[in-house]
């Protein structure tokens, strides 16, 4: 359920992209970002490096679409979003705080989140939503060498990209325990 709450920015947006402004679809993206911030706060969670990041990549491009000189394109603020998610994700990897680790403490018990394991597994999960933000910035270049396809391809390669990793991120802390043991 937590998942769905993470993703539920970026759901927003992707749907929005289709029926209103790219403006408006990204400072909605930003607002429904900043609700989840406070509602973290409110419940005494932490302030999540994925979360904060997407807030500002949402509010500083819809603030590029209203007062920079030229407006990008619903494409190019695909790019866009897609490549700051894949920098925050990697500079989580480099800084060693892979940023699933964040969710993956306050959903686990604190003798599991202290031992070596857990971090190791966080990497992991971490770096596959990495290669998944990889392949949505390459799909999305992709596209642009095929603008007739119809508007819903681009929803359907995202679903494509974003549920396996979804799949995974569940799926391999049960997988890490079974194999070493409670390590995750």
């Amino acid at each position: 359920m937590r998942i769905f709450l993470i993703l539920a920015p970026y759901a927003a947006f992707a749907l929005l992209m289709a029926v209103t402004s790219t403006a408006s679809s990204l400072f909605a993206a930003a607002a429904i970002c900043l609700l989840i911030i406070a509602f973290d706060v409110l419940r005494g969670r932490s302030i999540k490096l994925m979360g904060a990041g997407s807030a500002l990549i949402f509010a500083g491009l819809g603030c590029y679409q209203i007062f920079g000189a030229l407006p990008l394109s619903q494409m190019a603020v695909k790019i866009a979003v897609d490549t700051g998610l894949f920098a925050i994700g990697l500079f989580s990897l480099v800084i060693r705080r892979p940023f699933t680790l964040q969710y993956a403490r306050e959903m686990t018990d604190p003798e599991i989140a202290r031992l070596p394991g857990f971090v190791t597994a966080n990497t992991i999960i971490t770096s596959v939503w990495v290669f998944a933000f990889v392949l949505m910035v390459s799909a999305n270049l992709l596209l642009l060498n095929w603008p007739n396809l119809p508007l819903w391809s681009g929803l359907v390669i995202a679903f494509a990209i974003r549920n396996p990793a979804i799949y995974f991120s569940k799926w391999y802390p049960s997988y890490h325990r079974r194999k070493f043991g409670a390590v995750t």
